[in-house]
């Protein structure tokens, strides 16, 4: 089934693509095709691809029209984050700070009160005076004094970031290194910084401007090759007359409190499709084509008896094509999941939800 439009899905807000490229500059040719027909659209420049979102099927049609091919929508997916909550006007303003739908976010109203933390939590990444602006009056607290907490008790570690490096100031350090342009032009600005790339980079292109980000810690790994090449794109922006906006960039990743770390892992990372750290110390899995949030999983004690026990507040529901239900659902699962009553939800071994949904609830 191709919901009317060959090579399309709908995902999530929209009928959703992708197209394979062997790098940026080719995505970044596709980008102009786009532009040049006049289709609005969502585009996400990976050195392997295009992911393209779109409004309709028309606008679908369009773009396979120009691009002079079908897309492949297979392994696509958007994930939410969704929150329980006793009062949802009370905690709604917070979370917009935080992550201003990217993910995004539903609250739903229960009557079910849990009083003990989740075993899931947010991390945000921010530039250091964005930080400090949206914790207002809020103190926080935790182990590395970040921690932040809505009116029921969900966590949000709120991180400050520095600028890159004094030459590349435009940039800052969100866990990945990040920064964001408003502007008019954003194929000519991803064209050029595609161009430019000698790196791996990420860009994604919206309608009011591009944002260009690279993976967790990569630019630490790339050391000055990085800067250097943050400083040929920051030049390339301000050529044309373009100013950089602290307020957009912001990393995030899931944090999951677990006993059994290992089979956590394993669980999630192979539930929503993701790639593990390569590095064996930092633990955390990623999405390959960097579009969803990153997982953390960290320690619990075993003896943490009750917290264990209650249902989280927070829980994932990951967006897909309608015909891969089955055999998403069927892969978690044999990952160590547990299938509920509605089938399409799956438990993961230590009691934490992942639903999938075919299209979100409105």
């Amino acid at each position: 089934m191709d919901d009317g439009m060959p090579g399309w899905r709908v995902i999530g807000r929209g009928p959703m693509t992708w197209f394979e490229r062997p790098s940026l500059s080719a995505g970044a040719e596709l980008a102009q095709r786009v532009a040049a027909a006049g289709v609005p659209a969502e585009l996400d420049l990976r050195p392997t691809g295009v992911r393209v979102r779109v409004a309709d099927a028309e606008a679908a049609r369009r773009v396979s029209a120009v691009a002079g091919a079908e897309g492949d929508p297979t392994g696509l997916q958007e994930l939410r984050i969704v929150i329980d909550a006793v009062h949802p006007a009370r905690i709604q303003e917070f979370w917009a700070m935080a992550l201003d739908d990217d993910p995004r976010l539903a609250i739903r109203p229960t009557t079910d009160i849990r009083p003990l933390r989740n075993r899931f939590h947010v991390d945000v990444v921010r530039p250091a005076s964005i930080v400090e602006a949206a914790r207002g009056d809020r103190t926080p607290t935790g182990p590395w004094g970040v921690m932040l907490a809505d009116d029921e008790g969900n966590e949000l570690d709120l991180v400050p970031g520095d600028p890159l490096a004094p030459e590349a100031a435009d940039w800052h350090t969100l866990f990945a290194a990040m920064v964001f342009y408003p502007t008019t032009q954003a194929v000519e600005l991803a064209t050029t910084v595609a161009d430019l790339a000698d790196l791996p980079l990420m860009i994604d292109l919206r309608p009011d401007g591009v944002l260009i980000h690279h993976g967790k810690d990569a630019w630490e790994q790339a050391g000055r090759q990085f800067v250097e090449l943050a400083v040929q794109i920051q030049n390339a922006a301000h050529a044309l007359g373009l100013a950089a906006d602290p307020a957009r960039p912001r990393f995030v990743q899931i944090g999951i409190d677990a006993v059994d770390v290992p089979a956590i892992h394993a669980f999630w990372t192979t539930a929503l499709g993701y790639t593990p750290d390569p590095r064996w110390e930092a633990g955390d899995s990623f999405d390959p084509r960097g579009a969803g949030p990153g997982l953390i999983f960290q320690q619990m004690q075993a003896n943490d008896v009750d917290r264990r026990a209650q249902r989280n507040r927070i829980r994932i529901e990951l967006g897909i094509p309608h015909d891969q239900l089955a055999a998403r659902v069927e892969q978690a699962v044999a990952a160590g999941g547990q299938l509920s009553a509605d089938r399409r939800t799956v438990i993961d071994p230590e009691g934490n939800e992942l639903v999938f949904s075919p299209a979100f609830p409105q």
